[in-house]
């Protein structure tokens, strides 16, 4: 498993039913890790995002930390999601939104597979990749709306 999978695992796993919000301290989780710094920031900046369901807010000095809230319905984190994908999406970004969205429950692992098969590149085979991004976006959309109805 990679560093940011870690990161990320762990992060996720300091949620819980009745806490929303949790609070970090970016260089204790490092050196529990065995990570920089810097690399709790990146997994924060791209995995925990506003259109991933999340908020983050960051509190300097003093021993500062990084508080992160979650969403707190499942159809709202969903509804951000496809208000943020755009016109396209690579299959490396909508594989990471999937990622996300199973993590934070939001989706089963049958679910998850699913849309990891639908978002592939090999589906679209002989298209140009701005073509098949485009495509992928669209489709991504329509199957998250399908998800929350």
């Amino acid at each position: 498993m990679k560093m940011t999978d870690l990161i990320a695992d762990m992060i996720l796993d300091m949620f819980d039913e009745n806490n929303s919000t949790i609070q970090i301290q970016r260089n204790d989780l490092a050196s529990r890790l065995g990570c920089v710094p810097s690399q709790i920031n990146y997994v924060i900046t791209s995995r925990f995002t506003p259109e991933q369901g999340y908020r983050i807010e960051s509190r300097r000095g003093g021993g500062g930390c990084i508080y992160i809230t979650r969403a707190d319905t499942k159809r709202a984190a969903i509804v951000a999601l496809i208000n943020s994908v755009g016109s396209s999406i690579d299959e490396r970004s909508a594989k990471a939104n999937v990622y996300n969205l199973r993590h934070q429950n939001l989706i089963d692992e049958k679910s998850a597979r699913l849309f990891d098969a639908a978002m592939a590149d090999a589906n679209m085979r002989g298209l140009p990749q701005d073509l098949k991004d485009a495509i992928r976006a669209k489709q991504f959309k329509q199957m998250l709306l399908a998800y929350i109805d």
